[in-house]
């Protein structure tokens, strides 16, 4: 809303002066009409109590007083309020003239003194002195997409569908009865009218109240919309608020087709709402001057899919960006481990030492750290962050693991243990959550999604496609949130970023790597993920183009790492990493659980967070959900294997992938090669020749080795002895199995799968069919697509002329954030240290 010292200074057109005048004249009017009932009834002995339509006269005239002098104050809420009671006196007097229960003549004259105040009230001198320059801006870059005939006749129709669909809600709810066809309309008018005006309010309530009191607001907000529309729609009735809120999400569900038809399935409705409701006024354009920069991962996609996909043309939009020459794009390689954790705290805090997979052992701290853990991933950081991370200068983080040290973060797991309010601005979600467009659309998606992988996982059995893993009950909720919902948050979270003027944003989109892991790295329900990807990406790129944001952006897309396909590890040979382990050691292997997906753990946690906000809603949600954080605390992998009865050692196995990891956790260091021969003679050699790995990496006491079953490959030197184990894994295995060797907490024992080059297969230690972490195929060859003009830095390129590793990758970023002006008092700090130290 406008600010009204602000319109204060402003000419008031006459338009304005005349709305307020005859809201004023409008309002004594209806005074007068009280005053008259009054006698009548004094005259006829009556009692004010007994005359409910007097008081309702009188209450409609002193609204209608207090919205005049706030119309001549230059309140745009007055013309809200004022709009909505001229639309409900417009369909009133037109429903009793079809009815005929009203004279014609003066139903007519009331609908033409209505319709001449609405025209008054929203003349263009009118709206330009109500609306802020900035208001202006957005409403004229979003209406002008819309002024084709086209999209009129489009309108039209919908509107018109609209009527149907509200028509169908009253019919299927029993609590909701209209008496004729005519009321039924007056309803859908009234209920645009009612949603229109009373979503800003609801952004506003639901702000207060945490991100968790967003999604309860969900429900309430459109409540009271359809119940508002429904009560004063003439000629319906609402037996009571529950059938308000049946009728809401009947009505819901059935808009949600209604939208998506009418916007070809693509994110129109989305941007216009979450523009709209980003409106900040106390945000006015960047005077820095600086260009903003969006990174968006593409979680899992690896450069060879990304060119398969492109010479196919199934990403228009970066396609576009290719052959026009806007962009272009190269290969970078993930390295060891080729993990979301290693390669986003690389890229995000510009380290990532001491990550040796997905979840390790920690020998310092005696239990298993899990990077998907709020409280791990804050450990994580916190030992790689400097300070400087990539988005240290005015940057957002939005669903990543880690912050990269930006001011604000929104779903970034890292921040989820740290109380309420750590997940971000409660305002950027209640704007997602209390519109039709946010979570009313996204719901009924997710089930959507459900329901698709349902068919397609039962489509994989009936055709006998090999290689595949079962998806289980809780993937087919996890695919419906990551791929319908979270997408859908994510862009709306983003959108928000931007017109608030970020300067630097990144955010990780998970649903191709999410559905790859189980369904298979270019399978069409994989694939499709993908293009849903390249439609969100053209939704950032209309909203830059409209020019409405604080500051211009650029667009670069990244992925952390790409996904090899293949059997599992235990399909392929009958046994599992654990049962070999254990028959040569005689002790306990510990198995960690199956894969806890990197984009699951989010999901999750967006339940979990509702119970442990300490907000009103939060503790409501606490309740209503019957969760307790500290059971939950309680029941966290975090402590040491239990001992068991058997004499041998606890010994705990963890697969990343086709990258697996056997720590000896009894042990305060690291187990050298010669201790591992002398205490469990042939562990070694059944790992090192076992069919289904590649090679093994153990230290011997010349430094790591890597170990396959004709030779070996002392990584130090980079001496070999028989057939090299690292000959089939690129030219990259024995730089960065030495580095990740080298790591303080790296397993006693390295295992790498097997790699079948004739189908570019791996075998993945846990049940994923679709899988990174290790070497072999696809999942260390990472993409990054920029603006053309954005070089890459020659001196950060290895032998092959790529970027080599996460930490190198964000050199790269950082560098081309510093050619845009950013991080300058980051820049001076760092050179001011630097000085000291010397």
């Amino acid at each position: 809303m406008p600010d009204e010292s602000a319109n204060a200074m402003k000419h008031r057109p006459w338009t304005a002066s005349l709305l307020a005048v005859l809201t004023g004249l409008s309002a004594l009017l209806d005074l007068s009409l009280g005053v008259f009932a009054l006698v009548d009834l004094a005259d006829d002995g009556s009692h004010l109590v007994d005359a409910p339509e007097t008081i309702a006269i009188w209450l409609v005239a002193l609204g209608l007083l207090v919205v005049a002098i706030n119309l001549w104050r230059g309140s745009n809420g007055a013309r809200v309020i004022l709009t909505v009671l001229l639309g409900a006196r417009v369909v009133t007097t037109l429903y009793e003239a079809i009815e005929g229960g009203g004279d014609t003549t003066t139903a007519a004259l009331s609908a033409l003194g209505s319709a001449t105040m609405l025209a008054l009230a929203w003349a263009p001198p009118t709206t330009r002195w109500f609306q802020s320059d900035r208001e202006r801006a957005i409403a004229k870059a979003l209406g002008a997409e819309r002024h084709t005939v086209r999209r009129r006749v489009l309108r039209g129709v919908e509107l018109g569908v609209t009527a149907v669909v509200v028509s169908w809600t009253i019919t299927l709810t029993p609590g909701v009865q209209s008496d004729s066809w005519a009321a039924t309309l007056g309803a859908a008018i009234l209920l645009a009218l009612a949603s229109w005006a009373l979503q800003p309010v609801w952004l506003q309530v639901a702000s207060r109240f945490g991100w968790a009191g967003a999604v309860s607001a969900v429900l309430f907000s459109n409540a009271s919309v359809v119940a508002i529309a429904l009560w004063i729609a003439p000629g319906v009735d609402v037996a009571n608020l529950w059938w308000a809120i049946v009728a809401s999400w009947i009505l819901a569900i059935f808009m949600t087709v209604v939208s998506w038809l009418f916007s070809a399935g693509s994110y129109d409705y989305l941007l216009v709402h979450a523009t709209r409701m980003s409106i900040r006024e106390d945000k006015p354009q960047a005077e820095d001057g600086h260009e903003g920069v969006l990174f968006v991962q593409l979680d899992g996609v690896s450069a060879p899919l990304l060119e398969q996909e492109l010479r196919a043309g199934n990403v228009p939009t970066i396609s576009r960006w290719i052959r026009s020459g806007s962009h272009t794009w190269t290969e970078w390689t993930a390295g060891i481990p080729s993990t979301t954790p290693a390669s986003q705290s690389g890229i995000l805090q510009g380290s990532n030492d001491g990550i040796p997979m997905f979840r390790w052992w920690d020998r310092t701290a005696g239990r298993l750290l899990t990077a998907n853990k709020p409280e791990d991933a804050a450990v994580i950081e916190s030992r790689a962050s400097n300070g400087r991370g990539l988005l240290a200068d005015g940057g957002v983080s939005i669903s990543n693991l880690f912050s990269g040290d930006a001011e604000r973060s929104y779903l970034t797991i890292s921040g989820f243990g740290e109380g309420a309010g750590a997940v971000g601005s409660s305002r950027s979600y209640a704007a997602f959550f209390t519109h039709p467009a946010g979570l009313a659309r996204a719901l009924p998606r997710t089930l959507g999604e459900m329901a698709k992988e349902v068919w397609q996982g039962r489509r994989q059995v009936w055709r006998g496609i090999e290689p595949r893993v079962d998806r289980e009950a809780d993937y087919v909720a996890l695919r419906g949130v990551t791929n319908a919902l979270l997408r859908d948050l994510n862009v709306a979270l983003v959108i928000d970023a931007m017109m608030d003027g970020a300067k630097s944003i990144y955010v990780d989109f998970v649903d191709y790597d999410e559905i790859a892991h189980h369904a298979g790295v270019t399978r069409p329900e994989s694939l499709a993920s993908l293009y849903g990807i390249d439609q969100v990406l053209h939704t950032f790129e209309r909203l830059i183009s409209l020019g409405i944001a604080p500051r211009d952006y650029s667009i670069v897309l990244v992925s952390d790492h790409g996904q090899s396909q293949g059997p599992t590890f235990a399909q392929r040979y009958g046994t599992s990493l654990e049962e070999i382990v254990r028959e040569h050691t005689g002790g306990r292997a510990l198995r960690v659980p199956a894969h806890d997906e990197e984009s699951g753990g989010l999901a999750r946690l967006l339940v979990d967070e509702m119970a442990r906000q300490g907000s009103v809603s939060g503790r409501l949600a606490g309740r209503a959900l019957g969760r307790d954080a500290t059971a939950d605390a309680a029941t966290t992998m975090d402590a040491a294997p239990p001992s068991v009865d058997a004499a041998g050692p606890e010994i705990v196995v963890v697969g990343s992938g086709n990258l697996g990891g056997v720590w000896f956790s009894e042990s305060p260091a690291r187990v050298s090669l010669t201790e591992l021969e002398t205490r469990f003679p042939g562990l070694v050699e059944a790992l090192a020749t076992h069919p289904g790995v590649g090679f093994i990496v153990v230290h011997a006491a010349t430094g790591p080795v890597a170990i396959g079953p004709r030779g070996l490959h002392r990584l130090t030197t980079g001496e070999v002895e028989g057939e090299d184990p690292l000959a089939d894994f690129g030219p990259h295995a024995r730089a960065d199995m030495l580095r990740a060797a080298s790591f303080t907490d790296a397993p006693d024992i390295y295992l790498n799968s097997a790699h079948d080059p004739v189908l570019d297969e791996v075998y993945a230690f846990e049940e994923l069919v679709g899988c990174h972490g290790g070497l072999g195929g696809w999942q260390t060859r990472a993409l990054l697509l920029h603006p053309t003009g954005w070089e890459v830095d020659p001196e950060l390129t290895d032998d092959l002329g790529q970027l080599h590793g996460a930490e190198t990758l964000h050199r790269q970023l950082v560098a081309w954030l510093e050619q845009r002006g950013h991080r300058t008092s980051l820049r001076d700090a760092a050179d001011a240290s630097d000085a000291s130290e010397g």
